[in-house]
């Protein structure tokens, strides 16, 4: 079986991955752990721009790669195959077009489980991939229990 765990690196995160931790041991899964990085709508590239921009630019991605690789190692630590992806795009699109480009047999996101009001006004990526996944796409429960 193969898994897909999109990260956002958020506080949510560590739910996330233990559960996909949880649910690759009990499958024998192969697991990509997937950081989408957007674009930067002010950045048109990298040859714009001052040199401090791009730097900028740099360490940023280079700080979220370390924070994925800091995941998959976790899971290797468990003794699960894992590997680290981050790739730049649309955050839905690009899950969708990973997942299918790994023949992912499940998404697994987590929900940060905000209000229906947020989710009409600004849309959701989990909601994006369930919608139009070609696989089954589980979802996490995120939200803190008061």
């Amino acid at each position: 079986m193969k898994l897909l765990v999109g990260l956002d690196l958020s506080e949510c995160t560590e739910k996330v991955l233990a559960f996909a931790s949880s649910l690759a041991t009990e499958l024998s899964a192969k697991v990509w752990l997937l950081y989408v990085a957007e674009p930067n709508p002010a950045f048109v590239g990298w040859d714009a721009g001052p040199q401090s921009v791009r730097d900028s630019v740099a360490k940023e991605f280079h700080n979220q790669h370390r924070q994925v690789q800091d995941c998959a190692n976790q899971l290797r630590e468990a003794k699960l195959d894992a590997t680290a992806l981050l790739v730049q795009g649309p955050t839905v699109e690009t899950i969708l077009e990973e997942a299918t480009r790994l023949n992912a047999d499940l998404i697994i996101l987590g929900s940060h489980g905000r209000g229906a009001a947020i989710q009409l006004l600004v849309g959701s990526v989990s909601g994006g991939v369930l919608q139009k996944s070609k696989c089954p796409v589980l979802i996490v429960p995120t939200r803190k229990q008061a």
